[in-house]
């Protein structure tokens, strides 16, 4: 029998499971990319108002960092390729490296890879399905980028490339995902690992251009697809390189499969201890366990970001004095008054949504843990569900906050004054009754109706369109009222109000409480 029959019956498996994910996230990456495109044509509708943009942007190493480098501001297509290129880039290769983890490792690990080696199903017929399906969503993701792109009326060329060069980063970590998965027992460490070296990516990508283009840049995926160049004089070469380097990987993980047994990994695990501490005996020890790692990686990441905020604070606030056109797009992602208040609460609004990412995943643990048939042996024991929740809950709730805090605590830290620490601290947690709100939907998603729990991704997944284009496009009242992120107050417009807090506090509680009832009432669903 061949190493690959039953590909075609396992990509028609994956994509009948993962047909509403897939086209939730290829419809939000091509649908942002394009209204992006719309809401930079508003906002520079004139080759004075982008030569203004370019000069504050040309030279600013921060910005260069922070996003990329801008290879033409004359057009809105290298204005939109420097700004969704690299971010672009990033999603699709995130998204791609779960999906090709999902499809492998998980699949061992649960047990259902073993199953269907049972039947006619080649030994690398689910790893190449796996990167069929996901090449193919990049692909197509590509396909759409350049079509709404064209539709805008851009050249045709320039979409074309950032259609592709999307695709290439996803191709790339499709394929360094596949990789991990040979090498790790776990889903968990394969995606850990897998998501450790995009971030690699992303920071080698930001020190090399911050140093004009140097190696460090061309080391990264995210810095090939950069270099493809978008609307600049495009380099073809950079995507025949990537797409090779891609295959390459592809080739590795498949030569690893060969070398491995099934449910074992390249990479022996650490034997545990003898015997349990005293801290898994109940429920809240136990999801300790469990979200420790995630806290931890989390907590860092966050202060690492908010010590580049307050570093670069000061030359933001240099390029908004020169710059009224850029006052105006920070004003459009929320801030409002003094510049540099109205920076940091920006991207603290930025970071509230990256926070409910957070949150969200702590609360969907319990779901993970019910699907695997892990949840009943503790509930078997003297442990109600409203503990065993509980206990997940805690982590969902608390483990924003703390990240919060600590994004606050470093960019005070490094922006230089005493009395920023406390300051900046307060503007970063004002962001949490609207993170709250996010994982209470999460919760009772997971409580009413537990097969469409992971649908509160699509619920961030709003938040982040409304506050990202719903003031550049002008989406209507009702619609921006949607979102709990733009009810939130201001600190640096002179004072914080209570009652918007206080309203939002009130409907996370409501979200969870529901959450909590329906899951007393309902039977564990492992499906």
């Amino acid at each position: 029998m061949s190493t690959l029959a039953g590909t075609g019956a396992l990509v028609r498996l994956i994509l009948r499971r993962d047909r509403v994910r897939l086209a939730l996230w290829i419809a939000a990456i091509v649908v942002v990319t394009v209204a992006s495109a719309a809401a930079l044509a508003k906002l520079f509708p004139t080759p004075e108002s982008r030569a203004l943009f370019a000069a504050g942007i040309t030279g600013n190493q921060t910005f260069v960092a922070l996003i990329g480098p801008l290879f033409d501001a004359t057009t809105i297509g290298g204005l939109i390729a420097w700004r969704l290129g690299g971010f672009g880039a990033v999603v699709v290769a995130l998204v791609s490296l779960l999906t090709v983890v999902r499809h492998t490792r998980a699949e061992e690990e649960a047990g259902r890879r073993e199953l269907l080696g049972s039947a006619a199903v080649g030994r690398h017929a689910a790893l190449a399905a796996a990167l069929l399906v996901t090449g193919g969503a990049d692909l197509l993701v590509a396909v759409l980028v350049a079509a709404g792109l064209i539709a805008c009326g851009l050249p045709a060329a320039g979409a074309i490339a950032m259609g592709l060069s999307f695709a290439l980063a996803g191709w790339t970590f499709a394929a360094i995902a596949a990789v991990a998965a040979q090498l790790f027992e776990t889903a968990r460490a394969a995606s850990g690992i897998a998501g450790a070296m995009l971030g690699a990516a992303y920071l080698a990508r930001a020190v090399g251009d911050a140093e004009g283009g140097s190696w460090l840049s061309w080391v990264s995926p995210i810095g090939w697809a950069q270099r493809v160049r978008p609307f600049a004089g495009e380099q073809w070469w950079v995507c025949a390189f990537a797409a090779t380097v891609a295959a390459a990987l592809a080739t590795a993980a498949q030569t690893l499969s060969a070398r491995r047994d099934l449910g074992a990994g390249i990479v022996r695990p650490r034997p545990g201890r003898a015997t349990a501490s005293r801290w898994l005996g109940g429920p809240f020890g136990l999801a300790w366990r469990l979200q420790r790692g995630a806290l931890l990686g989390w907590t860092i990441g966050f202060a690492v970001v908010g010590a580049a905020l307050g570093s670069v604070a000061e030359s933001i606030a240099d390029l908004l004095n020169s710059s009224p056109r850029i006052r105006v797009l920070v004003a459009t992602l929320g801030g409002q008054g003094a510049v540099v208040d109205a920076y940091f609460t920006a991207v603290f609004g930025i970071l509230g949504l990256v926070a409910s990412g957070y949150g969200i995943q702590a609360t969907l643990r319990l779901r993970s843990e019910e699907e695997d048939a892990r949840a009943e042996p503790v509930l078997a024991a003297s442990v109600s569900r409203l503990r065993w929740a509980t206990s997940h809950l805690v982590f969902a709730a608390l483990g924003p906050a703390i990240a919060l805090a600590a994004a606050g605590v470093t960019a005070g830290f490094v922006h230089g004054a005493p009395d920023d620490v406390p300051r900046l601290a307060a503007t970063a947690m004002v962001q949490l009754p609207a993170v709250w709100v996010l994982v209470g939907i999460a919760l009772a998603l997971f409580g009413a109706a537990p097969r469409f729990a992971r649908a509160s991704w699509g619920a961030l997944a709003g938040c982040i369109v409304l506050g990202q284009l719903g003031q550049p496009l002008q989406f209507p009242s009702w619609a921006m009222s949607l979102s709990p992120f733009t009810h939130l107050p201001r600190p640096g417009s002179g004072g914080v109000e209570a009652a918007p807090l206080l309203l939002l506090l009130a409907t996370a509680s409501a979200f969870t409480l529901a959450g909590l009832l329906a899951l007393r009432r309902r039977d564990l669903a492992t499906a």
